[in-house]
């Protein structure tokens, strides 16, 4: 992997890495489509997580197909996190699965590289939800907050704007729905390999995370994954227990690993993934890769995406869109297709500033 001063050639002031996010975009568009499109009662997770990853791989193979040495593929593995899972639920054949019923908000998170170039996006929609009959009460409170809170971050996430700006709109959007933002979540800057650059945007902080937080201005040819997640409840994230499947290499740790389990485990994952977040699941062994993952994650040479959870009986809602700041303004290269008609709050957003914000263009 190349260091931070190789990498600083490396942005969206060169037409050719445009055309990297944005071929890694049209992609990850694809399989969003493609995965809440087989979201039908009956159907399980597992078998969405599948599909969302293979169609993933087989597109990514048809780009750059002479250039060996470009390496592309998932940045993100498809997770769908239903209710009040919050993130991260994309479960390996050998775990309990979850099959999808009627009414279910479902969360369907992935992302795509091309390039080392990072195109990341999130959607959330009522399984069975139609114009007809449009989710009402806390559901279409928590979607249509975290919808407005995307639509807001894309107007504020612009060259001049701080990231506390962001936060403090979220906070205001959420509130306006009787909702609370996941308390602690990040949006992260993305670089070419970095899926958590050092610039972030934080999520309702706690008065200490507050303090901890480095504010930062947005400047131009920067990206971002921009990642709103609202909650029903308190707003509080915990691991629930659940089996982690996601990881991602920590490139500035070292061990030496004991087990040769492990290594060959570990050679396997530098080999195929690098630096990007990769689902057990992908490897051919299930069982080898949970018993390989153990000593890798104990000594912090992988980082774990652990399953989280609101309190039961509360609703978690995502939007993700990674957003280009373009010289002649942001241009968002990731998104679901919205239909506000689907959802039928009682709230609407309150604060004058934040509707001014809403009611603008983005650019």
């Amino acid at each position: 992997m190349s260091g931070d001063d190789d990498q600083q050639d490396h942005t969206i002031a060169d037409d050719l890495v445009v055309t990297k996010y944005k071929m890694g975009a049209d992609i990850a568009n694809q399989a969003l489509k493609v995965v809440i499109e087989a979201a039908k009662p009956g159907v399980s997770v597992l078998s969405l997580c599948e599909k969302g990853d293979a169609f993933i791989t087989a597109e990514t193979g048809k780009v750059f197909k002479k250039e060996k040495e470009i390496k592309k593929g998932i940045a993100f593995p498809t997770c769908v996190s239903v209710n009040n899972c919050v993130c991260h639920f994309s479960p390996l054949k050998s775990d309990p699965d979850y099959t999808l019923k009627d009414g279910d908000l479902v969360k369907i998170d992935l992302g795509v590289h091309v390039d080392g170039f990072i195109s990341n996006t999130a959607h959330s929609f009522v399984v069975g939800a139609t114009k007809d009959a449009p989710v009402t009460g806390r559901k279409a409170d928590v979607i249509k907050a975290a919808h407005l809170c995307a639509e807001a971050a894309l107007r504020l996430v612009k060259p001049g704007n701080q990231n506390t700006q962001v936060t403090e709109a979220w906070n205001k959007i959420a509130q306006s729905f009787k909702c609370m933002a996941i308390e602690g979540m990040l949006s992260h800057q993305l670089k070419q390999h970095v899926i958590d650059g050092e610039k972030t945007i934080i999520q309702n902080p706690s008065d200490q995370q507050r303090k901890d937080h480095e504010k930062a201005e947005f400047e131009v040819h920067e990206v971002y994954a921009v990642d709103v997640l609202i909650s029903t409840g308190e707003g509080k994230a915990r691991d629930s227990g659940q089996r982690t499947t996601v990881y991602k290499r920590d490139p500035s740790k070292q061990y030496g690993l004991k087990m040769k389990t492990s290594r060959v485990f570990f050679s396997e994952v530098e080999r195929r993934f690098d630096t990007m977040p990769f689902t057990l699941r992908a490897f051919e062994d299930e069982s080898k890769a949970r018993l390989g993952v153990v000593e890798c994650a104990k000594h912090e040479l992988l980082q774990p995406f652990s399953v989280l959870h609101e309190k039961e009986g509360e609703y978690v809602a995502q939007f993700k869109f990674t957003v280009l700041l373009m010289a002649n303004g942001p241009l968002r290269i990731t998104s679901g297709s919205f239909d506000p008609e689907l959802y039928k709050s009682e709230h609407e957003v309150q604060d004058p500033e934040v509707i001014l914000k809403l009611t603008s263009w983005a650019g």
